[in-house]
């Protein structure tokens, strides 16, 4: 059987190895990238399965990654799921939309 891909970004390390060493631990393939612009590339090239993206971030924000991944054809039902430690409701709109 083929592990399941999943594709971390954040731009913390320390965030994006707990969450990889949870994921490989209980079986999937993990994939890693520090913003969302290196996520992008990343997706322009291989299908994951799953995207698990931090809001904040440089370069290119979760939000903004998660408008450009629904745009491509591969990516269009693939559950992306946006991670962040901010509770402002209109941050959550905004979330809900782009997803």
């Amino acid at each position: 059987m083929i592990p399941k891909s999943v594709l971390i970004v954040d731009d913390s390390i320390a965030i994006r190895q707990a969450i990889t060493n949870s994921l490989k631990k209980a079986g999937f393939s993990v994939y890693e990238a520090c913003n969302g612009e290196d996520a992008l590339d990343i997706a322009r090239k291989n299908n994951y399965d799953l995207v698990l993206t931090d809001v904040n971030m440089p370069v290119m924000d979760g939000l903004t990654l998660i408008r450009h991944l629904r745009k491509l054809p591969s990516y269009k039902n693939t559950p992306i799921l946006a991670l962040t430690a901010e509770n402002l409701t209109e941050l959550k709109a905004k979330g809900r939309s782009a997803v």
